[in-house]
């Protein structure tokens, strides 16, 4: 059988792996999902969009988890979020402020402050995955290109 050419797949397109998680059809309307619930969700899609970050060069598995349990670290998400205010609309800023206030009791190593800004950081990934893909793509380019070099080695 000869080889077929390239078909573009949804990972090609504008909206990179976020293009590849559909089937969001039966969702409730976004109003109605609460800021932890848009944090649960962010947390998980920051989780994978980490994961597929650091896919090259390829490593072995307990070197991918070194990396990514390093980048999903609540600390390291307070410093996102920080990296990201400038550039956040007025709706986004006030998503962040939903998340924020939304944040539980956090475990005994995080102060309050970082463990609110870690749940204000998955709050808004969670919001613009469901509401806006193309914008949360720019945002986690913007902190990707921001990275040093010694990041992703």
């Amino acid at each position: 059988m000869a080889p077929q050419p390239h078909q573009p797949n949804n990972c090609d397109s504008e909206v990179g792996f976020f293009s590849t998680l559909g089937g969001l059809e039966n969702l409730p309307p976004l109003e109605q999902i609460s800021p932890a619930g848009l944090a649960y969700i962010g947390d998980a899609v920051y989780e994978l969009y980490v994961r597929l970050y650091y896919l090259l060069p390829p490593k072995h598995i307990a070197d991918y988890h070194q990396l990514v349990v390093a980048e999903v670290r609540a600390e390291n998400q307070a410093q996102q979020l920080q990296a990201l205010i400038p550039y956040l609309t007025e709706s986004e800023q006030e998503i962040v402020k939903r998340g924020r206030n939304a944040a539980a009791k956090p475990p005994r190593r995080l102060s309050a402050q970082v463990y609110q800004q870690a749940t204000s950081l998955e709050t808004l990934v969670g919001y613009l995955f469901l509401s806006d893909k193309n914008r949360l793509q720019s945002l986690l380019l913007s902190l990707q290109e921001n990275q040093t070099p010694t990041n992703n080695s």
